[in-house]
């Protein structure tokens, strides 16, 4: 494929295998020009994105924000709790005010599943779904996906487990594409209230058992066990949970001895990942977080009609 063709990301659904990989070369060629201290703010500058986040957020923010600015961007960060929707305008009117002033790109994070395909049928600039409710969370998976490629000799048969809430995550369905997509097999694993019926239609496997989970796989993703799903009762208490799914030392041993561990992010230490895990060499949670700016310069860039033949690593 010599272009990228899509002019907003709304999901990882949304992409084929070789749009995917097109995304990772140039991430992988922009990373290589920041590790070289080449400057790329040339690319897009005097261009403006706006961050219209009605969640809280500080890795995703915060990343979409470093990833423009070292294109060359100007970055303005929507306040909803300050907005008009205080006075009862609504979201699409709020977008279609925002789209007025004149900006370039728009990053939408809201807890409302689907809210990003629906503004984007009204609006005319790029949109990048950068988190709605259980939908999706496609630059989280890419970078997930980025850094797997870093250290693994390729995607196809890749065994990879995602270890947690899946009912309610966005970033799992996101992973579970996107692997998929790319020839690796996925498997799931979590407390039976937080595994959504019917999931094995869209082609993982489902454990039995954490030993099970973990048994012979290449890459192991947890995620984050949310306060509200304590509250109502999906499972009895954080000690049964890191007891049952949470990673530690001896059952991570159960994974290949080459096996890396993925966390979008923030960690819950002592529930999801024990706190001897925290600097494992192959828990790569900071990595993940770096190589989400590359990940998301590329995925700006290509949103507004760059190559990758124009980045020079």
């Amino acid at each position: 494929m010599s272009k990228f063709n899509k002019t907003s990301l709304l999901g990882i659904s949304y992409l084929d295998a070789e749009e995917i990989k097109y995304i990772l070369n140039l991430a992988k060629k922009i990373k290589n020009a920041q590790m070289q201290r080449k400057n790329l703010r040339h690319l897009l500058q005097n261009r403006i994105m706006v961050n219209l986040f009605f969640e809280n957020s500080t890795r995703t923010c915060m990343s979409f924000e470093t990833a423009a600015k070292k294109l060359g961007m100007d970055v303005i960060s929507f306040q909803a709790s300050t907005s008009s929707l205080a006075k009862g305008e609504t979201i699409l009117d709020t977008a279609k005010t925002i789209e007025a002033l004149g900006p370039d790109l728009l990053t939408i994070r809201h807890s409302y599943s689907g809210i990003c395909d629906e503004l984007k049928k009204q609006l005319k600039i790029p949109v990048i779904n950068a988190g709605d409710g259980w939908h999706e969370h496609p630059s989280q998976a890419l970078l997930d996906i980025f850094t797997v490629g870093e250290v693994k000799p390729s995607y196809e048969n890749l065994k990879v487990v995602i270890v947690g809430d899946i009912t309610h995550s966005r970033v799992a369905r996101s992973n579970i594409w996107g692997f998929q997509k790319l020839g690796a097999e996925v498997t799931v694993f979590g407390p039976p209230t937080l595994i959504p019926k019917g999931i094995e239609q869209m082609g993982v496997k489902v454990a039995n058992s954490l030993q099970e989970a973990l048994k012979d796989k290449d890459v192991v993703m947890v995620l984050r066990i949310q306060r509200e799903r304590q509250e109502k009762g999906y499972f009895p208490s954080k000690r049964e949970y890191a007891n049952l799914y949470g990673i530690n030392k001896d059952n991570f041993a159960y994974a290949k001895r080459d096996a890396i561990l993925l966390h979008p992010g923030p960690v819950n230490y002592g529930v999801e990942v024990a706190h001897e895990m925290a600097n494992h060499p192959r828990f790569l949670v900071n990595t993940q977080v770096s190589n989400g700016v590359f990940v998301r310069m590329a995925l700006i860039y290509l949103l507004l009609g760059g190559e990758l033949k124009d980045v020079v690593a």
